[in-house]
């Protein structure tokens, strides 16, 4: 009797560093364990874009990539094909990042750090419909969204004036104060200014926290 060959999983890598993208496929391929790279991106947009052409069964993805957030793309890529499973890979060890991803629906959220064994394991498992996150993490991102649906989100979406919000999203998409600047044509005083007042509205105190707040109210 013979064996059916499982298929391979089709995987494709986000990643804003090239030189990440390779070792990344290098140590993949060097494996073999049934994982096929089957697409690289280097930013949002083109994941996006690649994602729905290819529809690969899971992404790798950074938080970070030069035209907005990892997190943006996670949910433009669920919101095409609710089947496909996400993997963030970061050097982010940062809860509220890792409550974000939770929130924009992600299946995994893992260090640049971890060794290759694991990694293939966690490809593994997402792919088979396990979650990577613990069961504490998402239970904290479960009482924020009720918490935030239930009581803070209009109010504060309200509270912030129109070039705030133009922070907001700037904030969200990783860039710093100076490049924040650089895209409105303000001073770094004023960035921090803006970034001062809006954190007092939203009774945050963190970069990631606000972009938290952003991917969370997003329809």
């Amino acid at each position: 009797m013979t064996r059916t060959k499982a298929k391979p999983i089709r995987l494709l890598l986000v990643d804003d560093h090239q030189v990440v993208r390779v070792g990344l496929r290098t140590v993949l391929h060097h494996h073999h364990h049934g994982i096929t790279v089957v697409g690289e991106a280097g930013s949002r947009a083109e994941a996006v874009r690649v994602a729905k052409r290819l529809k690969p069964d899971v992404v790798l993805m950074d938080v970070r990539l030069p035209d907005g957030s990892g997190v943006e793309a996670c949910r433009d890529i669920l919101a095409h094909d609710p089947t496909t499973r996400v993997i963030f890979l970061t050097s982010f060890a940062d809860d509220e990042f890792a409550l974000a991803a939770v929130l924009a629906g992600a299946q995994g959220y893992v260090l640049k750090t971890i060794d290759s064994d694991l990694l293939i394991r966690s490809i593994q498992a997402v792919s088979k419909g396990q979650s990577l996150l613990t069961p504490a993490l998402t239970q904290r991102a479960q009482i924020r969204e009720k918490a935030g649906s239930a009581h803070a989100d209009p109010a504060r979406k309200r509270s912030l004036a129109p070039q705030e919000e133009r922070v907001l999203a700037l904030v969200a998409e990783g860039l710093t104060n100076k490049e924040i600047g650089a895209a409105l044509q303000l001073s770094d005083k004023t960035v921090k200014n803006y970034l001062a007042n809006m954190f007092q509205k939203l009774r945050i105190t963190r970069r990631a926290q606000a972009a938290t707040f952003f991917v969370k109210r997003q329809p």
